[in-house]
């Protein structure tokens, strides 16, 4: 039963890929202006914005590739998300001498997304969960 569903979907996508190649050919055959080209996507460039997180335990747990949300949370307000999805790019060693001063991590986001990070980490503490 389910081959035979797999089948009668696989078959009609093929019917419905040609007859939207055959309808564009038609059109154009038919004296018609052929579509527009679309635009091509923006391109988002990615940028390596080091963040220091409050609790340099979490930081450990993560590796290049991850991806997390970082957060912040200010005495005033509920946290907010700062960034979302951002790529792990590198957690570098942990300073030596530094109680409780966070850790480091290099995330790759967006241009506007490590200036919100770094507003962000000058008023309020980051953290991260994983996605």
């Amino acid at each position: 039963m389910r081959r035979r569903r797999r089948a009668t979907a696989a078959g009609l996508a093929v019917v419905a890929a040609a007859l939207a190649v055959g309808g564009a050919q038609a059109r154009v055959s038919r004296g018609a202006a052929p579509p527009a080209p679309k635009p091509a996507a923006a391109v988002v460039r990615l940028v390596s914005a080091p963040v220091r997180i409050a609790d340099a335990a979490t930081v450990r747990l993560l590796r290049p590739g991850d991806r997390v949300d970082v957060v912040a949370a200010e005495r005033t307000g509920p946290p907010r998300v700062v960034a979302a999805g951002a790529r792990v790019s590198e957690v570098p060693e942990p300073e030596k001498g530094l109680a409780d001063g966070g850790a480091l991590v290099v995330l790759s986001v967006p241009r506007d997304t490590a200036r919100a990070l770094v507003g962000a980490g000058a008023v309020a503490r980051l953290a991260v969960t994983l996605c």
